[in-house]
């Protein structure tokens, strides 16, 4: 917890450096294949910074995110054979389990699995190395990706656009809840709609 909190701090800084929106770049495409601290964590911190600028950070930060899930991609289908022991030792969401889980997932729902993954605080970077892994389809997983990144990066900018730095707190309280509502309720939609119509 130590070395996360460090990280997380590390990361933090960068928003009072003339050098916060290429580092965001650089973290959103980081975490999306390896890093621990989500990037969200600087995009709120940008973002309060500069409210009218919140939407170029989300937009940066998505492009960044779907990047780098791209290339987790395709460490997932190439490397995997190598990789997958320091994966499962240090990286945090990986083990042999989680994998199966996400298979599973994939069989039944490869474009939702990814979706909710970039929207959720589902580890994301374990479902952009699995869909390598399991050849999910590619362009498949890249609008799935986009989607969901977008959408949860938009939502932080739009929030601190909107309601301004009281808000910080809010998003950082409850924000993993309330995507994780919003995905249930649009999952139990379509649900609803395939059966009954």
């Amino acid at each position: 917890m130590y070395l996360v909190r460090r990280l997380y701090d590390w990361v933090l800084h960068w928003a009072s450096t003339p050098y916060g929106t290429p580092a965001l770049f650089l973290l959103a495409f980081a975490e999306s294949s390896f890093f621990p601290i989500p990037p969200d964590v600087l995009l709120l911190a940008l973002c309060i910074s500069v409210p009218t600028r919140s939407f170029r950070f989300a937009l940066i930060c998505s492009l960044g995110s779907v990047s780098g899930g791209m290339v987790g991609y395709a460490i997932g289908m190439t490397l995997w054979d190598v990789v997958s022991g320091y994966f499962y030792d240090y990286v945090p969401g990986f083990t042999p389990h989680v994998f199966q889980q996400v298979q599973s997932l994939f069989s039944t729902y490869d474009f939702w699995s990814i979706f909710a993954a970039g929207f959720t605080p589902i580890p994301y970077k374990v479902f952009t190395i699995g869909a390598g892994v399991f050849e999910i389809n590619f362009p498949v997983f890249v609008l799935a990706s986009a989607v969901g990144r977008s959408l949860r990066f938009f939502l932080v900018a739009w929030l601190i656009f909107r309601f301004g730095p009281m808000m910080r707190d809010f998003i950082e309280k409850y924000f993993n809840l309330l995507t994780i509502v919003f995905v249930v309720l649009l999952l139990g939609g379509f649900i609803v709609i395939r059966h009954v119509v």
